[in-house]
């Protein structure tokens, strides 16, 4: 069972920076895609962005797209999300998963079965 855990959420103005990160346990860090998903009050939980386990490839919601980037360093177990240009709309916890299938794709939930504990990003003025 791996553990995730989270870190670097809080509060910032809107148009400001945050980078998250998320240190995995175990040895296989590198074996696996990793992705970012959020869910703010009262919605359901969404995907944000995913990575493969080399990092090569990589893939964003729209709503993201151009202003949040994902990446991974496998020597440290962890994965980032570098979140710029910040909106009250990205207000949400931010979570960590694993991707576990393969027979879903990179930004389905159905995909990740392992799930961090969840960070607060609060974007307001």
């Amino acid at each position: 069972q791996v553990l995730l855990e989270e870190h670097g959420g809080g509060l910032v103005r809107p148009g400001g920076s945050l980078r998250l990160s998320c240190v995995a346990s175990g040895r296989t860090f590198s074996t696996y895609a990793m992705g970012w998903f959020r869910q703010a009050p009262g919605e359901d939980r969404e995907f944000v962005a995913s990575i493969s386990g080399s990092g090569v490839d990589t893939y964003y919601s729209q709503s993201v797209r151009g202003r949040f980037a994902i990446s991974r360093d496998n020597a440290q177990n962890t994965v980032y999300l570098q979140m710029n240009s910040l909106k009250p709309e990205d207000t949400a916890v931010y979570y960590c998963a694993r991707r576990d299938r393969s027979d879903y794709d990179m930004i389905s939930q159905l995909s990740f079965g392992s799930w961090g504990q969840g960070t607060q990003v609060t974007v307001s003025s």
